[in-house]
């Protein structure tokens, strides 16, 4: 059983005047080539509210659950199987919006996790499948509540990590449902960091990170009493660990990557520790693991490299696995499934359409479409992503995904048809204005599939890539640990080298590249104005920190098991070597280099990326005369979750880009409705505002 729902709990992120040349508001911006254009496709469409999303099936087959609006604000729907014509809500959320949901076993009860404007201080709701009262479990103040475990063999419990006794680290509790009554089974006195439990919730491991940042797993052999099991050295800290133990107890899956660059799936005997390999790409690290949910027994596993591959390890699922393959042009993956193994929820995502939702009958062969997660695009002129690798200076390859507006030459390339030295299989045939897209994590990674912020800005004229630079995950440890210490330096040259090749081969503009990007991609867009100030013509940061000693002063208490991780691969701030790294590598050190003009974009309540870090770096760049319009969203933390300012700030974004790259913009009009968005600086840099 892995921890389903750890994910799902921890956080939701979101990402994120001068003459308008031959820009005219809301008009192609290829006016004066005569090409021919798509019409402008409204942000609202892209940025508002989906009209469904994650939908699951019940564990006895009886119902559908998804999340949809009600009076505006995403909430918990749930139909009988079959008539959906008959969905009723079962919550009433009136602000945020309920952002993710889970069956309880016995199929009585939904599960969600819920903040207070992205706090991160989450709480455990449980509501009735039937209707009833929306119970909040776990109504604890400057308390983050994580779901650890359920299990079909215990539905009406869960084992949850509470910090309440103390800040910084997760005590861990036997949940009854529905009540929540809770009964203490481990207290956390020595700093771990992960909680594996078992069929029964019995914890059976834990992990923490040791002082040169390797990781250490240990055997609870009662609640008091843990052994030493085995240990992940620092270079394998963030590309090994457990997926979830089969039944029996007597083993578990583990992704690994020791003696090998790529991690791959292993069977691992819970007594001896031995080892055997179940499924591995040479290409890419496992990205997901899909078990028997009655035995825990492994059925499948996925791997991402240009685009997502499964491949079936159990005889049972094979044949399931070539039909939805036959039958579905995207890649997808298996929501949920009932706990006999006879229907599967299939979501599907396209790089030109919405995300889709299916059923499939395993036992009938039949694949019957629910519906799509915003049917209002399904006719609209989206347009296709395309990988593209590309190698930078010292010869690291990196995939990459570049959207063109669907009008222009070399859009509609085949997928994964560049070669392997990144030579774009076609090419526009005139130069873009180009908005390099950075993701956040930075541990993390981009995908193929529909992305809405590719969608907006391709149709509004740009030519977008995403990169997947050094320190990246899922493309093996000397990929991501070529990383280490690397943030401003090595990690920003990939994103510069990578803006070169678009220039060298024809697609970008050179005086025409934006930068932006949300978390780390907002440090990336400070530093690339700070570090290649004449690489950019503006830039587009949400949430980024500018001082990095700040950041790690001020990290969430909850984190304070994973410092040694950070240390490791920021830098160490409690040494003087250390600390003058992360200043050199702060933008804010360097906002006298710091020349373009610039979007922040703040969550007040971000308790990651704290909101000083936007208001120094405005401070520095309005001191010396820099154009910088500042943003803050008071209900909102470490990113957007609210369609209204996510709304607010696009229209914002579009706007900006027009200004400085000459792409099209849909009129700001009546965006600002029902945002929280608060101007603190820069508004008359933005062209449209009344």
């Amino acid at each position: 059983m892995k921890n389903t729902l750890k994910t799902l709990v921890g956080c939701a992120v979101v990402l994120l005047a001068a003459a308008l040349s031959w820009t005219v508001w809301g008009e192609p911006a290829h006016a004066a080539t005569g090409e021919s254009v798509d019409p402008l496709i409204p942000r609202k469409l892209l940025y508002g509210n989906p009209d469904v999303a994650g939908v699951s099936v019940s564990p006895d087959g009886q119902w559908i659950s998804y999340l949809a609006p009600r009076n505006g604000v995403l909430n918990i729907w749930v139909a009988p199987l079959g008539r959906l014509d008959q969905a009723k809500p079962l919550t009433d959320d009136l602000k945020r919006g309920v952002r993710n949901q889970a069956w309880t076993y016995d199929s009585r009860y939904l599960i969600y996790s819920q903040d207070l404007g992205g706090d991160e201080d989450w709480h455990i709701h449980l509501v009735p499948a039937v209707g009833g009262k929306d119970v909040d479990l776990t109504p604890f103040p400057k308390t983050t509540a994580w779901i650890l475990g359920l299990s079909p063999d215990h539905p009406d419990q869960a084992l949850v990590g509470l910090n309440r006794r103390d800040e910084k680290y997760h005590d861990v509790f036997l949940m009854r449902l529905p009540d929540g009554k809770l009964t203490e089974v481990f207290r956390n006195d020595a700093q771990y960091m992960a909680f594996y439990p078992d069929y029964d919730l019995k914890l059976r491991m834990v992990s923490k990170y040791d002082s040169n940042g390797g990781v250490q797993y240990y055997k609870v052999d009662s609640p008091g009493k843990v052994e030493p099991f085995f240990k992940v050295a620092a270079e394998d800290a963030l590309t090994t660990g457990p997926d979830g133990f089969l039944k029996s107890g007597g083993a578990f899956y583990l992704e690994s990557s020791q003696g090998r660059d790529k991690a791959a799936l292993y069977r691992c005997d819970f007594k001896t520790g031995a080892r055997s390999l179940e499924a591995d790409d040479k290409n890419c690290d496992v990205s997901g693991v899909m078990q028997n949910p009655e035995t825990g027994e492994l059925e499948a596993a996925s791997f991402h490299y240009l685009r997502q591959q499964w491949k079936p390890c159990s005889p049972a699922v094979k044949g399931d696995f070539e039909f939805l393959k036959q039958r579905l042009k995207g890649d997808f993956d298996i929501n949920s499934r009932t706990l006999d193994g006879r229907l599967w929820s299939i979501i599907e995502w396209n790089d030109d359409g919405p995300v889709k939702f299916y059923l499939y009958d395993r036992g009938a062969k039949e694949l019957k479409f629910l519906m799509a997660a915003r049917r209002n695009l399904l006719d609209k002129p989206l347009a296709p992503m395309r990988p593209e690798i590309i190698t930078a200076r010292d010869g690291l390859k990196m995939v990459c995904y570049l959207t063109l507006p669907a009008w222009v030459k070399g859009a509609r390339a085949p997928a994964g048809s560049a070669g392997s030295e990144g030579e774009p299989a076609d090419k526009p045939d005139q130069p873009l204005p180009l908005v390099l897209l950075v993701h956040g994590g930075p541990w993390a990674r981009d995908m193929w599939g529909y992305n809405r912020d590719h969608q907006l800005l391709a149709n509004r004229g740009y030519a977008v890539l995403s990169v997947n630079y050094r320190g990246s995950t899922g493309f093996g440890k000397r990929f991501l640990n070529a990383g280490n210490l690397e943030w401003g330096r090595k990690m920003q040259d990939d994103l510069t080298d990578a803006v070169e090749w678009a220039v060298r081969e024809g697609i970008a503009d050179k005086d025409k590249v934006a930068i932006m990007g949300g978390s780390y991609g907002g440090y990336a867009t400070l530093a690339g104005l700070a570090f290649t100030p004449t690489l950019y013509r503006c830039g587009v940061d949400i949430v980024g920190p500018s001082n990095l000693n700040t950041l790690m002063a001020t990290i969430p208490p909850y984190w304070s098991a994973e410092l040694q991780m950070f240390y490791r691969r920021m830098g160490d701030p409690r040494t003087a070597k250390g600390k003058k790294l992360l200043d050199d590598r702060s933008p804010l050190n360097h906002a006298g280099d710091m020349v373009k003009p610039l979007l922040i974009a703040q969550g007040a309540n971000d308790p990651r990326v704290k909101r000083a870090e936007s208001d120094t770096i405005v401070k520095a760049l309005e001191d010396r005369n820099v154009p910088v319009t500042y943003l803050l969203f008071p209900d909102e933390g470490h990113g957007f979750a609210r369609p209204e300012n996510n709304l607010a700030f696009m229209s914002v974004t579009e706007a900006f880009l027009a200004k400085y790259l000459g792409g099209r913009a849909e009129p700001i009009g009546n965006a600002f409705q029902g945002s929280s968005l608060r101007f603190l600086a820069g508004k008359d840099e933005v062209p449209g505002l009344n």
